[in-house]
Formats: C-alpha cells, structure tokens, sequence
C-alpha cells in the first residue's frame, strides 16, 4: 500500500523568520529546529528542470490574458460556496493558539477538462479582529511545497496586535498537492527519506541518479500519488488558477495577497494570468522572473556561500580560538571540508542510532544560514563534528525536512521536488552537470570532493513538458501597484531578483538592510509599517524607501 503522508508540521521560511521573532526569548539552540525547506527547498529539495525553456511553455498565456472562468464549465467550481467549520490548527510551541476555521475547496485537476477529476484544496481561516474587515488576505509562505494553513495561524499568532488581522480575514491554503490537500504528492516512503533518499542532482559524486532511476522516480511518484495525471497539473499556474476560485469562493472581487519566497513567484504568475483581479500584491524574498533554472540556482549558491562566510567571521571574532572554522575566515570552507567530507564514508554517530552523512550535515548548516539567530546552532554542530558526534546538525537538517519525532515525515519536499518538474527548466544530464559544477564553484563549502562524470535532472522523465516559461509576469497591462520587499543580503533569493521583480511588475520596491531570507516576518517596525499601509490604505512606500533590520 503506498505510504501517504502525513500533514505534519512544516516551517517554510517565512515562517521560519516569524517564529524568530515570535520566539525572541528563546535560544539560538531551541530555535534551531525550525529551519524548514527554503524558496523551494534550496539547497536540499531541488531536483527541478524542466523542458519547456526560457521561451514559455505549454498552457503559459500572453501577459495581460487571462484564463476563462465562467461560461466554460469552470461555473460550479467558482460558484461553490465555502462550508467554515471551526478546527484547531498545529502551531509550533511557543505560539499562541488561534481560533481558526477550516473548509475545503473543490478544483478541476485539469482545467481543460473542468468535467474531470477533482482536487481538494485545504483552507484555513482566521477571522479578522475588527468590526469592519476589507476582505481576505490570502497568505503562501513559500517552497514550493510548503503548507498555508499552519502558515496563516502562525502568522495570526505573530501579528495579533497588527492593524492587519484586524481589518484581514488571514487565509491560507495548502496548494494541489501539497498537506491536507488532495490528491497528495508523495514519492518516498518515510524509512527511505531517513535513508537519504535523493531530492536533487545536488551533490553530485554522491550516489548519482542514473537514467533507468530517474525514471524510476517518475514511475514511483505518480504510483504513490495518484498517477501521472497529477503529476502533470500541480505546477504554479495550476495553483494560480485555484487561487482565483478560491479568491471568488471567499466572497472577494479582488485578490490581496502575501507571498514569501516561492511564494512570490505564485504571486507574479497570478497577477500575469489575472490582472484585473489583483487589489494588493506584497512579495517578500523575490524570485527573479527573468532568471531561468541554470542563473537563480548560481545566484542562491554565491548567496548561501556568503552567508556561510559571514557565519565563520562572526564565530572567529566571537569565539576566537574555540571558533571550529578556525581563526581565519578565508580558510573556513577548507576548514568545514575537512570536517565533512570523512562522512561520506563514515557517518558521525549521533545518541538516535541514526547517523549524520555527508548530505545531512550540509543540509543542516545550510537550513541554519537562513538567519542569523540559528548560526550559534550550526556552530555547535560544527563542533560536535571535530568529536564525531553528529547531533545537533542532524536535528537542524531534521526540522528542515519537517521529521516528526515518531520518524514521520510531511511531502513537502517531495513537493517541492514535483512542482518544480513542472516549473523550472529542465536538463539535459551535460546541462545538469554543468549546473553541479557552477554550484560547487559558487558555494565550496557544500562541495564533497568526489570526482562525477555525469549529472542527471530528476525531472528528465516527468510526463509533460513544463508549463511556466521563462521569463514569466512582465510585460502586464491594468495591473495595480505591487510591494516587493527585499532584503539586501538575503541568502536565498538575491536582492537583484527584488530589483527585477518590482521593475517586471512595475510596481514598488522596499529595500531592507540585513542578512537574512526574508523581511515581511522579522517584527521590523519599519517594514510592519510599510506593508501595513500598502495592505490596508493601498498607500505605496515611496520611491527609494528603505528599512534596517
């Protein structure tokens, strides 16, 4: 019987920024454990590529037309009315409960067959504070793969005294595929996710697929999932379209919007596809819609390689001699090297049973460089390695994979995976090995050292050709002002994804100072403030404005 997962707990990055400030009082080392994939799974999760290249792809529209909705047997589906019942959403400790209502949402699988298979759409939602509401705000906090539903209750939590829950219904969603949603993406089983299973042709030299398991791969994510028909129809323009029926079942003429991460790619491919349905966009941690799979994945990994840097200067003037990347920050990434590539062979041991391998512990550190509050956790695991004990970095590359402490794992990650084969370009195995190489060169610290010869994309035999297209969401007629916020020295999505989102979209940018992925979340005054009045009032920041975490 194929294994389903569970809609177990899952902290995307956003949310990962949220519960940092929600949870200031806590340690470095308790907070740890809340690094969750990132702006699709980033180091870990991407398996992604995909065909269809950066000249579009089957079922991309020309900017500015829009899908039809009525009159084509989309009318039941946008019809539908909402059945809210009160439910008990999983926050993770240390966040307030909220009271929330959940309801289920019914979608066409396919839209070009609305007389087919169905799926179901988990909805939560926390209604607003005031007496006088604008409407819903609809929240994605990224992956791709990751769930809205907790996210929208963890974010009620963090802003309960904001003017925003106050005048918003917050709503969130788990997309096709995705959670409690269904049909759910599932690929692996949980003993094969704790065996390593592959998300990604990153690292290659390590148990590299060959092609007869890439198509093993296909074959057993559509057996776990329902068949190759969902495999086909959980890309981003699939869940755009569901986000405008669920935009009309909750009673709005206009969507307004949060997305974080990939959850500004959702965003801009939505204000593509439905622009005369957009009231408010704000798009926090961009994905640059002009940056094909092969250039956004070398920006992220110079990214990541910075931050990682940084982390080892902060350690060396902290701790100074007792700092495990050394003294000198130069020589940090041989330092980390060192360390780390004997697991390849030989796992450190760790009081589970389990052992940390070379992957989990690359994994681990790179979940921790995400925000400044979790590098004392990777520095302790750093440590822990010249012992040859593997602890703390396996429990930070754990909550970045959402493991349970029953070894249960959430799909998120397998989302990410899947959606991905649908949305970003794929490879052919010289251009995938090209990309290992540009990875490695980009961000040596996550380099094995082990010679390959050939790379292969995990996606190379999905069963439909992309449906995103490269680049996506420019060129827009009639659409509002947008906010992208952006983060100078956000290790995931670059700043200049921001810059050029906010030029695509033709809309406003607010520049944050800071090293961290992500702004929307952090508890900044100065960003609250922003985004309160662009939310709220539709007031823009001015041209130039900028914020200091």
């Amino acid at each position: 019987m194929p294994c389903r997962k569970r809609p177990a707990a899952v902290l995307g990055a956003a949310a990962l920024t949220l519960l940092l400030g929600a949870c200031a009082g806590q340690t470095a080392g308790q907070t740890g454990g809340q690094a969750a994939g990132q702006a699709g799974g980033q180091a870990g999760g991407q398996a992604g590529g995909q065909a269809g290249g950066r000249t579009g792809a089957a079922g991309a529209l020309q900017a500015g037309q829009q899908p039809a909705s009525r009159g084509t047997g989309l009318d039941r589906f946008y019809g539908q009315k909402l059945e809210f019942k009160p439910c008990d959403p999983h926050v993770p400790p240390g966040v307030p409960a909220v009271k929330a209502e959940c309801a289920r949402l019914k979608v066409p699988l396919d839209y070009q067959n609305p007389k087919g298979r169905q799926a179901e759409i988990a909805v939560l939602r926390v209604p607003a504070r005031g007496k006088d509401p604008i409407g819903s705000l609809v929240l994605n906090p990224g992956g791709p793969g990751f769930p809205g539903t907790e996210h929208a209750a963890v974010t009620a939590a963090v802003w309960a005294k904001s003017p925003i829950t106050e005048r918003f219904d917050l709503v969130g969603f788990d997309p096709r595929g995705v959670g409690a949603s269904t049909p759910v993406l599932d690929c692996y089983t949980d003993a094969e996710r704790d065996r390593g299973a592959k998300l990604s042709s990153i690292p290659a030299g390590i148990d590299d697929w060959t092609k007869q398991e890439t198509r093993r791969l296909v074959e057993q994510c559509a057996e776990r999932s329902g068949g190759m028909q969902v495999l086909a129809h959980v890309g981003t323009r699939d869940v755009a379209r569901d986000m405008d029926v669920l935009r009309q079942a909750l009673g709005d003429e206009k969507l307004t919007y949060t997305g974080s991460s990939y959850g500004t790619r959702l965003g801009a491919v939505y204000a593509e596809m439905f622009p005369k349905k957009v009231r408010a966009l704000v798009l926090d941690g961009a994905f640059d819609p002009y940056a094909g799979t092969y250039e956004r994945r070398v920006q992220q990994a110079t990214g990541m390689q910075a931050s990682f840097e940084h982390m080892a200067a902060s350690c060396a003037t902290q701790q100074k001699q007792d700092c495990p990347l050394g003294t000198d920050p130069k020589r940090a990434t041989q330092v980390f090297q060192k360390l780390v590539r004997p697991l390849i062979d030989k796992p450190a041991r760790t009081s589970d049973g389990r052992g940390l391998t070379y992957e989990q512990a690359v994994e681990g550190v790179t979940a921790a460089l995400y925000s400044k509050a979790l590098w004392p956790a990777a520095i302790t695991g750093i440590a822990e390695l010249k012992a040859g004990k593997g602890d703390t970095l396996l429990k930070l590359r754990d909550t970045y994979h959402g493991r349970t402490t029953d070894g249960g794992y959430p799909n998120s990650l397998e989302a990410t995976m899947t959606i991905n084969c649908l949305d970003e370009e794929r490879h052919t195995p010289k251009q995938e090995t090209a990309l290992n190489r540009a990875w490695f060169k980009a961000a040596p610290f996550t380099d094995p050292g082990r010679p390959f010869k050939e790379a292969r994309d995990g996606c190379e035999q999905w069963p439909v050709r992309p449906t995103l297209g490269y680049p996506y969401a420019t060129g827009i007629k009639g659409l509002p002002d947008t906010l992208t916020v952006s983060v100078t020295a956000d290790p995931a999505t670059p700043h200049e994804g921001g810059i050029n989102l906010a030029k695509a979209l033709g809309g406003s940018l607010l520049t944050v100072e800071g090293e961290q992925h992500g702004a929307l979340l952090a508890g900044n005054a100065c960003v609250n403030d922003a985004v309160a009045a662009y939310l709220i009032d539709l007031k823009s920041p001015a041209d130039g404005a900028r914020c200091k975490l």
